[in-house]
């Protein structure tokens, strides 16, 4: 379940087509993740037209940073990202304990 506020969609014609969610604030920035796209609507821009629009009006609402985990697994989405502005800072892998 996605906090009041947190889930962003963006539509075409009043349809969805992608969401995201703005979630974690912190004193100076706000993390975006559940960046998606159904299967039949990806390919076209659209989770990369929200992600873009989402994170310049996340800083323009005065945060000094967006910032986003990715799969590392998926190229094509980490293209999009560095496209429209994010930088990879660092890499996590995660266990689970034995």
């Amino acid at each position: 379940m996605a906090a009041s506020g947190a889930l962003h969609v963006w539509d075409v014609r009043g349809a969805p087509v992608a969401s995201a969610a703005a979630v974690g604030p912190t004193p100076n920035g706000i993390r975006l993740n559940h960046v998606y796209t159904p299967p039949a609507l990806r390919g076209r821009g659209y989770a990369s037209a929200l992600v873009a629009s989402l994170s310049r009006h996340l800083l323009d609402e005065g945060r000094a940073f967006v910032f986003l985990h990715t799969d590392l697994s998926n190229p094509i989405s980490n293209r999009v990202y560095e496209r429209i502005g994010y930088v990879r800072v660092a890499e996590v892998e995660m266990h689970e304990p034995t």
